[in-house]
């Protein structure tokens, strides 16, 4: 049988028929090759990425050790370690047929066994738990169901003792780097109607607009995702540069929900002005804060938010 090694390494396969061969979506093979290094494939002149075939057989081989039981990271260290020591793999002939993902249990059994996991640092366990999720589940599910219930449960262990500070920053880096990853993996439209995102000023609690950002990218928009303590100037100035068609911020602490009033004002002047609109916890407990505001509140959670925000645009393009 034909060893991987011994496979052509010449560039040829754009990711969709890389996708139809492996059975692997699109979204993920973008995902594991920012999270793992997987593979670095070629950048044709337009820069669509080519793969090769020996980067469509190691993509069958983990395939078939993921759908085996063994998480990603543990498939890709076994394929490093054989590398190490000269063993190149038989390499896995014909397409792979997909393999439905099923879920085993309520989805908020899945919540709680990744906040167990993420207070536990354990990062295989938190991993197998996403990745059992990613392909199986809607991405609104996936944020709003596992994720934004994982994070409550964590944040509730360190107001009530039961976890140092260092595990719940742990926890939320180890969430912010996976987030991140699926947002900078899903396509950007630059046609689409533009947005930016980020968090009020002194505000350092990024995973709900974060979510936001990914769940708007995934939508259809094109967003760029400006993170925590967005100083309102700056901000202003650099949005008369880029002319986003909306700014949206959000705002956990009232220290930083009050620092963003004059947000609106400043925007009203731009020409052409942007929408602007905003959440968060901040705005969710305080309704005479929100009557300070100016724009629109776009609700007290992640689906509510998206509804607002496609009623503003109404996207007839939106990626769904």
């Amino acid at each position: 049988m034909t060893t991987i090694k011994e496979l052509s390494d010449e560039p040829k396969y754009s990711i969709k028929t890389v996708s139809d061969q492996t059975g692997i979506l699109p979204v993920t093979l973008r995902a594991w090759e920012r999270r793992h290094e997987l593979l670095s494939p070629h950048r044709s002149g337009n820069r669509y990425r080519l793969y090769s075939e020996r980067d469509v057989a190691i993509l069958r081989w983990i395939k078939n050790r993921t759908d085996a039981g063994i998480s990603i990271s543990q498939a890709v260290a076994e394929l490093r370690s054989m590398a190490r020591s000269g063993v190149s793999p038989d390499a896995i002939q014909g397409p792979v047929e997909p393999k439905v993902k099923q879920i085993t249990a309520p989805l908020e059994e899945y919540a709680l066994r990744l906040a167990q996991a993420l207070m536990k640092h354990d990062e295989v366990a938190a991993e197998q738990v996403l990745d059992d999720l990613q392909d199986a589940i809607p991405l609104r599910d996936y944020c709003t169901r596992v994720l934004v219930p994982a994070l409550v449960e964590i944040g509730e262990a360190w107001y009530n003792g039961k976890i140092r500070v260092a595990t719940e920053h742990w926890a939320s880096a180890f969430l912010r780097g996976r987030l991140l990853t699926m947002y900078q993996s899903l396509p950007l439209r630059r046609t689409a109607p533009y947005i930016l995102v980020g968090c009020a000023p002194t505000e350092q609690h990024e995973m709900g607009s974060l979510m936001f950002a990914l769940l708007l990218r995934a939508e259809g928009y094109r967003v760029e995702y400006l993170g925590p303590d967005l100083p309102i100037d700056d901000l202003v100035e650099y949005t008369g540069y880029e002319r986003p068609a909306m700014v949206i911020l959000a705002a956990t602490s009232d220290e930083a929900g009050k620092s963003a009033r004059s947000l609106a004002g400043k925007l009203a002047k731009l020409k052409p002005a942007p929408l602007f609109g905003y959440g968060g916890a901040a705005y969710n407990r305080n309704p005479n804060l929100r009557s300070q505001m100016g724009g629109t509140y776009l609700g007290p959670t992640l689906d509510e938010a998206l509804d607002a925000v496609h009623g503003l645009l109404n996207p007839g393009f939106a990626g769904r």
